[in-house]
């Protein structure tokens, strides 16, 4: 004891202790990362199994996009890393002091809190897939056409900036500690780690019922006209079959992975920035103030009709002669 003693207290001297006891709350680390951290391993393990059954099929495996998938991943991690406890923690910290209810943690309001972070999940994915402004970071998950556990860590390094975190805000001023709110989403992003992937066909009938799973993934996964914006759930598949956004697998129409205008690039920046360009682009064009904003909340697909100009030539009135 005495060893460790003197230790601290050279730490504790160094200033280095008091430096670290400051930052940390800034940079958000907090229990949401270190279960990403004890995770991450696993993620590589379980990838790499995967990688030794799929390897010999190109259109399961291609181990370049399966690096950058995970560089991918690790912009995502450092952005959240910088700048949640400065952007996010705030204003969860805001919604909490407010809070309606005084919620101990227990082991029923332990569940609750997964469920109800499941539930504004949903919510939260529906809104990335249907509103072009969230739909820019979402983006770049789904614009692999491969499915396997790598793509599970394809995500953007914009997610933070994006403001997609605000729709587990009701949680907070509902009383619930921001800390379990974090750990909740932790643990669901564990778990759908695991559904990305064509080596699980399906599981018993109780649970693909209930449950998010490797084939109800694989369809929100698919291009198809079928599957398109289909099963935004997290863990939870009910809040799809609740709100009818549920599409089951079929063995007949496998789907199809990527995006509808699908993006051809292996630079990093392309696949973050991408869906931002053409959306800036699209609210450049011109048309009034209004009509240039809807492009920021409507769904991704949608346009603005174009208007005609009046044509720059000479009608005569009926009731005069044409002179043509």
């Amino acid at each position: 004891m005495a060893l460790i003693d003197m230790m601290h207290s050279v730490l504790e001297n160094s200033g280095l202790l008091a430096l670290w006891e400051t930052l940390a709350p800034w940079l958000a680390l907090d229990e949401r990362q270190l279960i990403f951290v004890v995770a991450t391993p696993v993620f590589i393990a379980v990838a790499v199994w995967e990688y030794l059954k799929i390897r010999h099929d190109p259109k399961l495996m291609d181990v370049p996009e399966a690096i950058r998938n995970f560089m991918l991943g690790a912009g995502y991690q450092t952005t959240e890393l910088l700048f949640a406890g400065i952007i996010a923690f705030p204003v969860y910290a805001l919604c909490y002091h407010y809070r309606l209810f005084d919620i101990e943690l227990n082991a029923f309001t332990a569940i609750l809190t997964f469920i109800g972070v499941d539930f504004c999940y949903y919510w939260m994915h529906r809104s990335s897939h249907r509103i072009r402004w969230f739909w820019a970071a979402h983006v770049v998950h789904h614009s692999s056409e491969r499915l396997n556990f790598s793509t599970a860590m394809r995500q953007s390094a914009t997610n933070i900036f994006n403001g997609n975190w605000a729709f587990y805000l009701p949680m907070a001023l509902l009383g619930f500690n921001p800390v379990w709110i974090g750990v909740a989403y932790a643990l669901s992003l564990v778990y759908q780690f695991f559904i990305h992937t064509t080596l699980i066909h399906r599981l018993p009938a109780a649970v693909e019922f209930v449950f998010n799973t490797p084939s109800h993934h694989r369809a929100h996964h698919g291009r198809n006209k079928r599957y398109i914006d289909r099963n935004y759930g997290g863990v939870l598949i009910i809040w799809d079959r609740l709100f009818n956004s549920f599409v089951p697998e079929t063995d007949d129409l496998p789907p199809t992975y990527g995006i509808p205008r699908q993006v051809h690039s292996n630079n990093l920046l392309v696949l973050w920035t991408h869906e931002y360009v053409d959306m800036f682009r699209d609210m450049g064009k011109p048309g009034s103030l209004s009509s240039r904003l809807k492009h920021l909340w409507k769904p991704p697909e949608w346009q603005r009709p174009v208007t005609q100009e009046p044509a720059n030539v000479y009608e005569p009135a009926p009731s005069e002669p044409d002179r043509r």
